[in-house]
């Protein structure tokens, strides 16, 4: 499908902000660390059971959230820009914010973006391309048949439904002026409900469907995007997102391995994992009969990686084999099942991620979570449901995505330093 926009040529980069750092409004001084990386994985858990309702897997007992991305970007929506902190979604594809007026909407600390205050806000009609991008959101007509209307449903009775509408979207560019895109793709929501917080403000899709930023640039970024995620324990909180020619992921190290797709199931990113090796012992990886040949999903929105329960057995007793000095402990939250005292004594196994074409070396900052300053915990988690690569894994690696080549390509990268 051709861009929606024509982004400036070349490339450029912006800053992603985890969710739990200082700088976002997420951001609870009253939570302990632990309490912290706790709700990281219980989001975790609801992620993967929001991914299983979208790939429409038998899961009965699944709890979804619909507020449980991990990356926050500043944009701005119209003319004259109105600023949004919203939610960086590999895992979404629509780009979508509350509007004024809202007939039932959640309750948002920050303004809501008021479509007659924008210059440059036109809905879109009901025979238009963009409508029909749209449809796996559930696009349909205006009751007088004259504007094109979205829904969306997150499985857990939250729901996100409005206008759809071309509007000019700015991103706060890194390396220069902001990026301005008119005309882009957006969800004016007017009734929006469930377990949305009050601290956000939207969400940026960044998946694979038409609807999608990233396939909304199209051409004009060559279909290549990266991210460089700073470890949660950086004294650096702000993580790095590439477009374009800053995107491109070259030079020593680079490890590549295919991007895989499945038509029915466009949003996400799926790889094949084969194995993963723990010192000597190398474990088979089976992962999710989904994705065509692909097992697992690389998602930068779960915090944990998420692999089936006897393959997640074999892991951690591999681990904690080999593991040498240290004290084991326990998880104060009492979530991780896999605790160590991280003090000088505690010598970790070498870990590596065998992706077909790719052997990736993992760090110990790729295993394991910093809990506290007393605890840390493997960072994998045993669901029989989906499997996801999560973004601790991927910390201290530049990943870079090329769509057209259809790889996936992983370089080991200081990102404090991106």
């Amino acid at each position: 499908m051709s861009a929606f926009v024509d982004a400036q040529s070349g490339g450029f980069s912006i800053n992603l902000v985890h969710r739990d750092s200082e700088g976002s409004p997420f951001y609870n001084p009253k939570e302990t660390p632990a309490r912290r990386v706790g709700n990281a994985g219980r989001r975790s858990i609801g992620r993967v059971h929001r991914f299983s309702h979208m790939l429409h897997l038998n899961n009965p007992d699944a709890r979804l959230t619909a507020n449980n991305g991990e990356y926050l970007v500043n944009i701005s929506l119209g003319t004259p820009p109105f600023p949004i902190v919203a939610i960086a979604d590999t895992g979404s594809d629509i780009i979508w914010t509350q509007c004024k007026p809202c007939t039932d909407c959640y309750k948002q600390d920050a303004p809501l973006f008021d479509p007659k205050s924008s210059s440059s806000y036109r809905t879109v009609s009901c025979s238009s391309n963009a409508c029909n991008s749209l449809q796996s959101e559930g696009s349909s007509c205006s009751s007088d048949g004259s504007v094109c209307e979205y829904q969306v449903s997150y499985g857990d009775q939250s729901h996100t439904q409005g206008d759809v509408a071309a509007e000019t979207l700015t991103l706060e560019s890194k390396t220069g002026n902001p990026v301005a895109l008119p005309k882009t793709v957006i969800g004016c929501g007017h009734d929006n409900a469930g377990t949305f917080s009050p601290k956000g403000s939207g969400i940026v899709g960044l998946g694979g469907g038409p609807a999608s930023l990233v396939s909304q640039l199209g051409s004009s970024i060559g279909g290549k995007f990266s991210y460089c995620m700073v470890p949660y324990a950086a004294a650096k909180p702000t993580s790095t997102m590439n477009f374009g020619t800053n995107a491109v992921v070259s030079g020593n190290g680079v490890l590549s391995t295919p991007l895989i797709s499945d038509p029915s199931q466009p949003t996400f990113y799926f790889l094949q994992l084969e194995a993963v090796s723990v010192g000597s012992k190398k474990i088979a990886f089976q992962g999710s009969s989904i994705g065509g040949s692909g097992n697992i999903i690389i998602d930068s929105g779960t915090t944990l990686t998420l692999v089936p329960t006897d393959f997640f057995s074999q892991l951690s007793d591999a681990v904690e084999t080999q593991v040498t000095g240290g004290t084991k402990t326990s998880d104060p939250e009492g979530f991780f099942s896999l605790c160590y005292v991280p003090d000088s004594s505690l010598k970790l196994p070498p870990v590596t991620a065998h992706f077909k074409g790719a052997d990736v070396v993992l760090t110990s900052d790729n295993i394991f979570i910093q809990v506290n300053d007393k605890v840390v915990c493997l960072a994998f988690y045993a669901n029989d449901q989906l499997s996801i690569y999560g973004n601790v894994a991927q910390q201290n690696f530049l990943i870079g995505y090329d769509l057209p080549k259809q790889t996936l390509s992983f370089k080991p990268t200081d990102c404090t330093n991106t």
